[in-house]
């Protein structure tokens, strides 16, 4: 979406025209701000959005959200969802803004870099923002409007050069960048378990490159196993899916191997479990609820023990 002014030309007919030059900080209400277009980046109630909310809280908002006009008379957060978020909890009505007039391709980068050195980025985050900034310096690139020159200086194809130019001004090699790109092809489910911990950088990479359906069976597969793939066993799925010798069992089977730093795991298998959880529960809840049952009954011996130890003495 470009940033357009509304005028009127010679003859009295309106049009739009790009202003790049037209720039002030005003105070704007919360109500006509709007988020940015599918933004990599999300909202989240964690510590470092409580330290805003306290900052906030006593000193106000110092540093003015970024926006820029729509057609519809809105204005489009380039950076600052985070503090609009707090203003609003905080019953703040109007919020100080910087408007920005610029071209799609620009608020996307300008939006990406604002956000991406936070002391905490999701992987799945850092992916998004990877992809949505070349593709937006791709298109740059295309209509010749490189900025500053230095993309031109950079050797190699127009792929290449931004992505190159991407990891140069991150501090992170070409390959990283790309490998970042690469789970953007990941389901969501599987993105989600990398945000969460629950699989590894690396295996998620190759699992990048199985189709949608092969990626359900690797779900299936982890839920079976009651495992997350290692770097070597996704390395073999994602053979095995290039030769077209996926299959189901295959994944089960590979993930049910014991890896050696698992030798001492106690597994169970859901059929053993679900004699004593109902059949909706998920691995994860069955889970939860054994470690309930042991502190619980760990807490009953311990009090016993200090029991028979005051009799004692």
């Amino acid at each position: 979406m470009n940033c357009y002014r509304r005028e009127k030309n010679n003859i009295g007919e309106e049009k739009y025209s790009l202003d790049m030059n037209d720039e002030k900080i005003v105070e704007m209400e919360i109500k006509i701000l709007i988020p940015f277009k599918k933004p990599p980046f999300k909202v989240r109630e964690d510590e470092s959005m409580e330290q805003l909310m306290d900052s906030i809280e006593k000193h106000g908002i110092i540093t003015p959200l970024i926006v820029m006009p729509t057609r519809e008379g809105k204005y489009q957060i380039i950076s600052g969802h985070r503090r609009k978020y707090c203003a609003e909890k905080l019953g703040y009505t109007t919020v100080p803004v910087i408007i920005r007039y610029m071209k799609e391709e620009d608020s996307i980068i300008y939006m990406v870099d604002s956000n991406l050195y936070r002391d905490k980025i999701l992987f799945s985050e850092k992916a998004f923002a990877y992809y949505m900034k070349n593709e937006a310096m791709k298109r740059k690139a295309g209509k010749k409007r490189i900025r500053d020159g230095q993309l031109n200086a950079i050797k190699g194809t127009k792929a290449n050069k931004t992505i190159q130019f991407i990891g140069m001004e991150a501090g992170e090699s070409p390959r990283q960048v790309l490998r970042y790109i690469r789970l953007t092809y990941l389901i969501p489910q599987l993105l989600e378990m990398l945000d969460e911990g629950k699989i590894s950088f690396n295996p998620a990479v190759e699992l990048s490159f199985l189709s949608f359906s092969e990626q359900e069976w690797v779900l299936n597969g982890m839920d079976y196993a009651q495992a997350a793939p290692s770097l070597s066993q996704a390395m073999r799925i994602k053979a095995l899916s290039q030769e077209k010798l996926l299959t189901q069992q295959k994944i089960n089977e590979i993930l049910s191997e014991i890896k050696k730093s698992d030798m001492n795991r106690v597994s169970f298998k859901n059929s053993q479990m679900y004699r004593y959880f109902p059949r909706h529960y998920s691995a994860l809840q069955m889970k939860e609820e054994i470690i309930k049952l042991l502190e619980k009954d760990y807490k009953r011996k311990e009090q016993l023990r200090k029991k028979e130890e005051n009799t004692n003495v």
